[in-house]
């Protein structure tokens, strides 16, 4: 269902991280900021993501009307980690892909994105928790996770395309694959239960199913990098995560499984599992890295569930009405 904000609510909070988003960014804010407060709203830039928390209060009493993202969505990510449940939350996108606006439909245009923050409709997707962090887009285990942890370590500021290109390289050098072991609750009936793609997997102490795979990918909204459609039944509304388990480990491998998702092929595999379920575990004996939304989260094991409807999005109403949600009652 769309709710609206309180026309009461009148304070704007523009949060940016400096170290994302490139130089033109900072026109883009200066712009956005001037069209908030000739709409009347009381608008506050907040540079340090540690006190966004104490900066919002309860969103409900303090008059919050919309937290703002600028940046990717590393700083989307921030904002929802950093902010309580019911928190009105705004996208300006700044970063490199963008996966969240882009989900959102929401382009770097502030004359389009006040317009949304003053309409107020807002509606509620879901979140993943992997240990005590939410992510919005995907939990990677494995190889992404590797590059993503080469990329953060020698980050010097605003990423690029081309920043990933010494991180891959490296990853293809020296990645071993190590084996991943997954656990997940079944969905619960009337739900996908059952992986696609093959029938052979175990049951670990606790009784639930499991399987070994070398890469791992947990999705929930459905955007990933080069618009790689990993898993594209997933919805941030369904109270569930999608996993794609894949089972071989080799570069040549993964090549394979890039090409068989490129083509949409990857699904009918018999080395490839898809499933849904609303809580799993992924253990090595390794330490693999595991990367959240596109930034380094630490090193396996991670107890992974779906938190339903935990982030509230301010989105256009046009929007809202193409992805099911209603208008409310009178």
């Amino acid at each position: 269902m769309i709710r609206y904000v309180p026309n009461t609510a009148r304070k704007v909070l523009i949060v940016q991280n400096p170290t994302a988003g490139s130089r033109s960014g900072a026109a883009l804010v200066e712009a956005l900021t001037g069209r908030l407060a000739a709409c009347g709203f009381d608008v506050e830039a907040i540079h340090d993501l540690a006190t966004l928390g104490s900066a919002v209060g309860d969103p409900g009493s303090t008059g919050v009307r919309a937290v703002v993202a600028a940046g990717g969505d590393g700083t989307v990510s921030a904002a929802v980690n950093r902010t309580p449940p019911d928190t009105p939350l705004a996208v300006l996108p700044l970063g490199t892909e963008n996966l969240v606006a882009r989900y959102l439909e929401q382009s770097a245009d502030p004359m389009s994105l006040s317009q949304r923050i003053a309409q107020g409709a807002t509606v509620a997707l879901d979140a993943g928790r992997a240990g005590d962090r939410l992510f919005l887009l995907m939990a990677g285990c494995g190889f992404d996770a590797d590059v993503v942890r080469r990329l953060h370590v020698r980050r010097r500021g605003h990423i690029r395309h081309l920043s990933y290109v010494k991180p891959i390289i490296d990853s293809i050098r020296s990645y071993k694959y190590p084996a991943l072991r997954v656990s997940w609750e079944p969905a619960g009936t009337g739900e996908p239960q059952s992986p696609i793609g093959r029938d052979e997997r175990g049951r670990d102490e606790r009784g639930r199913e499991s399987l070994t795979a070398r890469w791992l990918f947990v999705v929930n909204i459905p955007k990933y990098a080069l618009d790689l459609k990993i898993a594209p039944g997933a919805a941030p509304t369904d109270g569930l995560l999608d996993v794609c388990a894949l089972e071989y480990g080799t570069f040549w491998g993964g090549i394979r499984y890039l090409v068989g998702i490129l083509r949409g092929k990857h699904l009918g595999w018999s080395d490839c599992t898809l499933l849904r379920t609303r809580r799993l575990s992924v253990e090595s004996a390794d330490g693999v890295p595991y990367q959240l939304d596109g930034d380094p989260a630490g090193l396996l094991p991670v107890e992974i569930v779906a938190v339903p409807g935990r982030v509230r999005m301010v989105v256009a109403e046009s929007w809202a009405i193409r992805q099911g949600y209603r208008h409310p009652g009178p």
